[in-house]
């Protein structure tokens, strides 16, 4: 496929035409070689040096490209624009030029009805009857080059799998044993300001510590919803009633110096999420916009309903083809440069100064959405703001109230009996004195086997079984079966500093298994247990 529209000069000098062969040997010769031209398993042409007009191609060429040959003969591969790059062309005559033939240059082509092909091209020049031409083997490659564009894109997202995988088995290690600590820190912490005036010192001071654990139980949080080792309980809803009641929060959250709109789309079908992930989400990539807006600023939530086919699943980990609801984050914002936008999800990776970022903000979103099995876009310029698309797939079935207001209220107690195991005294005895305090009867175990004897000693109908996941001698969940068979009537709830210890596949929770993180607030322990008891 020579390029006529470059001068063949420096070409001439290098052809030496025969003048003096007997023509039978040159007729022989010449028909072996177009025998073999013709029936070639690659598409082949050949176009006269002079002007670069094709006299002849082969099948193959014919099913390459899409044109009939009698469109082929007489016309330039300008004319026929099977070129989609200049460059490519400029390429293989440059080889022409230097050495007369060139070898495996890749070009990328274009078909009679526009579709791209990538081609690997070797050509050379050659006298046809005394006639210099230039013979053009052209190999398709495409679907190679795509195979070997998805080995690339599946080996980065082993790779993203493997780091995922390492965070994951990090947070995992410490997080039992600090979020222990935590709860400790944060209950007794709540028990102390009861007893402590407000305005004083000692109260301030204990609010901040409550603050630091708080804080501190947000890194680990942040961590394990990365890794996907966040328990998760999904519920049917609509996004755009989830939207709408975080929004008075988020103006909060952002200042009011930024404009901050919503645009839900009419009639969105519902997903099937954690509530508490999506105001994760929106809170993460609100205040990341925010932090980009320099002055003044807007962010722009909208929510729309996407289709999504093989062409745009296509290299797009996590997304497959079916029906979406997406959530669009955009921001006004000073953007990000190429080379920034491809660390953005790893854990840890800031641009922020010292002190005002962990780095976990967008590696917790992104664990989310693919914990979801969604995909998340993102689109950036310098100066031009940045835009996050989010991906999440259609759900059949009833979408559950807004929840925020029951999850708000100052959860009230009882008089049920409640069975609480925890191997750590200083959380068994903090925990007792909260659910006391709730007006619940105790009994407080720190060993499964102390839980056997409580129950028998009881002698009376245990409500509700409170225990750590991770127990000596027996896990948890144990412990529960096996007291269910004695108290039949018996609700489980179950809690650990690290929730795979609880979780079913890919961090949702087992049918009927009720679960709480630590740590948790009085408010938070005191309105799940009520949940419980009450079956809500």
């Amino acid at each position: 496929m020579f390029d006529e529209s470059r001068t063949t000069l420096q070409l001439d000098a290098r052809i030496r035409v025969p003048r003096r062969a007997d023509d039978l040997a040159i007729r022989d010769s010449e028909e072996r070689f177009r025998a073999a031209f013709m029936t070639g398993l690659d598409a082949c042409c050949m176009v006269r040096l002079s002007d670069g007009v094709f006299v002849e191609c082969n099948a193959e060429f014919e099913n390459l490209f899409g044109y009939p040959r009698d469109e082929v003969i007489g016309r330039t591969s300008l004319e026929l624009n099977l070129y989609a790059d200049s460059a490519d062309r400029s390429r293989a005559f440059d080889g022409l030029s230097t050495d007369g033939h060139v070898r495996d240059v890749e070009m990328r082509g274009r078909t009679r009805s526009g579709e791209p092909v990538i081609c690997s091209l070797s050509e050379s020049v050659v006298p046809i009857s005394g006639v210099p031409h230039v013979v053009s083997v052209i190999r398709n490659v495409t679907a190679q080059r795509r195979a070997e564009e998805e080995r690339a894109t599946l080996q980065a997202e082993l790779q993203q799998a493997q780091k995922m995988e390492s965070v994951g088995r990090l947070a995992g290690g410490v997080a039992h044993d600090f979020n222990n600590m935590l709860s400790a820190i944060l209950g007794y912490a709540d028990m102390a300001l009861d007893r402590v005036e407000r305005g004083t010192q000692l109260y301030a001071d204990l609010v901040e510590i409550q603050k630091a654990a708080k804080r501190s139980s947000d890194l680990t949080r942040q961590l394990l919803a990365f890794a996907r080792k966040q328990a998760v309980d999904p519920k049917v809803l609509d996004l755009n009633e989830s939207v709408e009641g975080m929004l008075k929060m988020l103006r909060r959250l952002i200042g009011e110096h930024i404009r901050l709109d919503f645009t839900p789309r009419p009639a969105l079908p519902p997903v099937k999420m954690d509530p508490g992930q999506i105001d994760q989400i929106l809170v993460n990539l609100c205040v990341n916009a925010r932090d980009a807006i320099d002055g003044a600023g807007h962010i722009h939530i909208e929510t729309c309903q996407r289709a999504v086919d093989e062409a745009t699943a296509d290299g797009r980990p996590g997304l497959s083809v079916g029906d979406y609801v997406c959530l669009r984050v955009t921001d006004s914002g000073c953007g990000m440069a190429p080379e920034t936008m491809a660390h953005i999800f790893e854990p840890f990776y800031t641009t922020k100064g010292p002190g005002a970022g962990t780095g976990l903000g967008l590696a917790t979103v992104y664990g989310i959405v693919r914990q979801n099995h969604g995909h998340i876009d993102v689109a950036s310029e310098v100066g031009a703001g940045t835009t996050f698309t989010l991906y999440v797939p259609v759900h059949s079935g009833e979408v559950t109230g807004a929840q925020e207001a029951d999850r708000c209220s100052l959860a009230k107690g009882g008089d049920e009996s409640v069975l609480l195991v925890e191997d750590e005294p200083a959380i068994l005895s903090m925990t007792a004195r909260i659910l006391e305090a709730l007006g619940y009867h105790v009994l407080a175990a720190a060993s499964p086997s102390e839980a056997f004897r409580a129950a028998r000693d009881h002698g009376r109908a245990i409500d509700l079984l409170l225990a750590d996941v991770v127990l000596p001698d027996m896990n948890g969940r144990e412990l529960g079966r096996r007291l269910g068979l004695a108290y039949p009537g018996m609700k489980s709830l179950y809690t650990s500093g690290y929730s795979s210890d609880v979780i079913g596949p890919h961090g949702v929770l087992d049918a009927g298994v009720h679960f709480i993180q630590k740590p948790c607030d009085r408010n938070a322990l005191a309105a799940k247990v009520r949940e419980v008891l009450d079956g809500t």
